[in-house]
């Protein structure tokens, strides 16, 4: 039998820097609508699961799973490991792809790279992501792990950082698991220098203004349809330039051991958030 592949999209309505952006409108749709319609557009067979929580503030997201026809399930607000680990063994899963919900720019190509890459070295890797090191615009994070990968994260992750984020357990012990490294096939590197995920207004003017120069002539648009839009209206990348390369490592420098400070960083002179 073939393996079943689970995606799961963490979800919920609180953020500390733009609460409900997930349920943001763009096209006529929420963002999170966008997404699962990406990544129903994959190849490889999958089955596509929202993991919120169970505070009322993300019925919301309940709805919109309803609606979207997406199963969901509800778990801890904090403890995301936990929620993907239930959610994982709630529909049987054999190997599990981790997708944030504030990638709704996310290529489909790309996650199916990524799988076609896991597949072809079946049984050689327990994790296998784009991520490390990371080489595609921040917004196309695909991260792969098989089942018992997954359980033994469960079972010893004891960290903060480590239940909150789901997967650093795992890719801070290459010790303890095989890991897998996909990079983009251009040989570029724009991890750092183009940010297609959301977490501020600006990465919501971004994105809002990519989808409706793009959507509607190929609701499929790819990554580097995304860059040619940009070079041809560069105005489109500024919206939110001054955040490129800011994310969650800056916070955890000192506990990261694979991560360095190259792959994070400042803004307007000083830490954000610290």
């Amino acid at each position: 039998m073939a393996d079943k592949v689970l995606i799961i999209v963490q979800a919920r309505m609180a953020s500390s820097r733009l609460p409900g952006k997930v349920m943001l409108p763009v096209v006529d749709k929420s963002l999170l609508a966008l997404m699962i319609e990406r990544l129903q557009m994959i190849k490889h067979k999958a089955t596509i699961v929202i993991a919120t929580t169970v505070s009322p503030d993300d019925d919301i997201i309940v709805d919109e799973a309803d609606m979207l026809n997406v199963p969901y399930y509800r778990g801890d607000q904090y403890n995301l490991l936990d929620r993907h680990y239930q959610a994982a063994l709630l529909h049987d899963a054999d190997v599990v792809l981790k997708i944030p919900s504030d990638c709704p720019l996310i290529d489909p190509c790309i996650i199916d790279d990524v799988l076609t890459y896991y597949f072809k070295h079946k049984g050689m890797y327990d994790y296998v992501s784009n991520l490390h090191p990371a080489t595609y615009p921040d917004g196309n994070d695909v991260e792969i792990m098989t089942m018992d990968c997954l359980k033994q994260t469960w079972k010893n992750a004891d960290k903060s950082m480590e239940l909150e984020h789901t997967t650093p357990h795992i890719w801070e012990n290459p010790q303890l698991f095989s890991i897998g490294n996909v990079t983009w096939e251009t040989g570029l590197d724009y991890s750092m220098s183009h940010r297609f995920t959301i977490d501020y207004l600006e990465d919501y003017h971004f994105i809002k203004t990519v989808f409706e120069e793009l959507y509607h002539q190929n609701k499929k648009f790819s990554c580097l349809d995304i860059i040619r839009l940009l070079h041809r209206k560069p105005d489109i990348y500024q919206i939110n330039a001054e955040y490129a390369g800011v994310n969650w490592y800056r916070h955890h420098l000192n506990e990261l051991k694979t991560i360095n400070p190259g792959q994070t960083r400042e803004i307007s002179g000083f830490l954000l958030d610290t």
